[in-house]
């Protein structure tokens, strides 16, 4: 559709980029990931903190201690610098890759989301990737949170706050910005499970002929998703609210597994669910 200015926005969590029996990065999944990205896809990827963690432990041997919130600034500033490094490595070397760290201002003040959106909208006219991550080094828990509860008395029930702490809402946020074609949230299982844990009842399609029957089916799902992966996580439930808004504009939204390519879930070649209007 002409509509559409960019073809997909995808996320990847952190989990999904590291071998956890190895305490080490993947990079086969770096490899797969990066050599399918190319310009008119704006990639979003967690896993700075975590990345840096391991990078810590494998120079110093041993983990960071005192203020959980000061180890996590310093972790995710280490494992920034590495997490594009990989990128880059596998990335096409005939595209330009470019570093977009944001933070929960930047979509809830109409100048700087203007000035985010520019930045994604060349990123494809000049045959670059972007690669999006909330900017952790430089957010402090307490700071967020005031800063956050203001920006809620100021915008109403009617005008909602957008946080971004969590990569899935910004990937969703940022299809949203960009109108993308597809929306692409990579997880830790093949999608949506009506019953958690349990592969064999994954939910394939949650789609409508309308933006209201749509809104009210996501709702519906949602009673079938409760906990996380780990902790930190928001779950599937939250997964269904992040995605929503995008979903009832237009956008397909897909839920999938790390482990396969980018196209064959796309292409609905391997399970996953796919969420969105049937147009």
């Amino acid at each position: 559709m002409s509509e559409w200015t960019y073809d997909l926005v995808g996320k990847i969590g952190s989990m999904a980029l590291i071998r956890k029996e190895d305490n080490d990065i993947d990079y086969n999944i770096f490899a797969r990931l990066s050599s399918e990205l190319k310009p008119g896809m704006i990639w979003v990827s967690s896993g700075a903190t975590e990345i840096g963690r391991l990078d810590y432990i494998k120079r110093t041997g041993k983990e960071l201690a005192g203020d959980m919130d000061e180890i996590k600034t310093d972790y995710a500033a280490q494992g920034q610098s590495i997490l594009m490094e990989n990128y880059r490595r596998f990335i096409h070397p005939s595209y330009s890759v470019r570093q977009v760290l944001v933070e929960h201002q930047h979509f809830n003040d109409p100048e700087k989301r203007a000035h985010v959106r520019g930045l994604l909208l060349r990123c494809k006219e000049q045959n670059a990737i972007p690669i999006v991550n909330y900017n952790d080094p430089v957010s402090a828990t307490e700071n967020r949170r005031m800063e956050l509860m203001e920006l809620r008395r100021q915008h109403g029930p009617e005008d909602p706050v957008v946080e971004c702490i969590d990569n899935d809402e910004t990937a969703a946020t940022i299809a949203g910005l960009v109108k993308s074609r597809v929306l692409l949230i990579l997880s830790s299982v093949e999608g949506i499970y009506q019953t958690p844990g349990d592969p064999s009842t994954l939910i394939r399609e949650i789609k409508a002929g309308t933006a209201e029957e749509l809104d009210a089916l996501i709702t519906k799902t949602q009673e079938y998703c409760f906990g996380a992966s780990r902790a930190g996580a928001n779950g599937a439930g939250a997964k269904l609210e992040f995605i929503r808004k995008p979903a009832m504009v237009g956008t397909t939204v897909i839920i999938g597994h790390a482990r396969h390519r980018i196209s064959d879930l796309v292409s609905g070649r391997v399970p996953a669910t796919t969420i969105g209007l049937n147009i």
